[in-house]
């Protein structure tokens, strides 16, 4: 394992408002099929990414129609609910982690504000007990369904820290999730809504400039602040 970046990690703060200030604040999220179950939409969304992107779990989640509610996912068949969700690919095991996961709503009564009022520590020690769920999809669950202060680490955070804080060679540094989460925690005020903004930033950032095979330096608000890493 690569030695991890040790330095001016207080700067994360600092690449945040970078991104919000060039970007402007993210719609993050959106919520187009259930405007009733909202939540629920997130918590199906956070199964249904994995290992797929966003333009493939829109269509799993338009094939419910007016249907993509907690009850509904416990009524019908597993086999059913898989073809629903085919576009989102590993649809027989995600059709399995649909359920598990719902179950686990159900024991809420699929009161959201029920939810809201537990620790988030211990919603997260339950979420991470489901099979199919990870850290990234409970802390995804926990901050975009529920509001809780818990920041999501995905592949596009590791690749961005990877490259301001490494040194030349610094696509090669490996990370556990929660190294990464705390450094983000321990740098940054407990904000829903930072966390949430910087998440989506993130993303939108490593799509147009921080890309995984190359990066695009040229107009990278952090090239002349803050990043190091010069690879155009």
């Amino acid at each position: 394992m690569q030695e991890k970046p040790q330095k001016n990690l207080n700067q994360i703060y600092e690449v945040y408002e970078i991104l919000i200030d060039y970007y402007g604040e993210p719609s993050w999220w959106p919520v187009k099929f259930s405007e009733n179950h909202k939540e629920f939409e997130i918590i199906v969304g956070a199964i249904l990414t994995q290992n797929t992107n966003w333009n493939n779990v829109e269509k799993a989640l338009a094939n419910f129609g007016d249907f993509l509610t907690p009850e509904k996912i416990l009524e019908i068949d597993t086999d059913v609910l898989a073809q629903i969700i085919k576009p989102a690919g590993f649809f027989n095991q995600k059709a399995a982690y649909l359920k598990n996961i719902t179950q686990w709503f159900a024991k809420y009564d699929f009161d959201v504000e029920k939810i809201k009022r537990g620790d988030l520590h211990e919603l997260r020690r339950e979420l991470l007990a489901i099979k199919g769920v990870g850290e990234e999809t409970a802390d995804s669950i926990l901050l975009y369904a529920f509001d809780f202060p818990t920041f999501v680490i995905d592949a596009y955070t590791k690749r961005l820290i990877s490259r301001i804080f490494g040194d030349d060679d610094c696509t090669k540094y490996t990370y556990r999730y929660s190294e990464l989460k705390a450094l983000f925690e321990q740098n940054l005020p407990s904000d829903v809504r930072v966390y949430n903004n910087f998440h989506a930033l993130i993303v939108i950032h490593a799509k147009a400039h921080c890309r995984k095979s190359k990066s695009l330096c040229e107009g990278c608000p952090l090239a002349a602040v803050i990043c190091p890493h010069k690879n155009s």
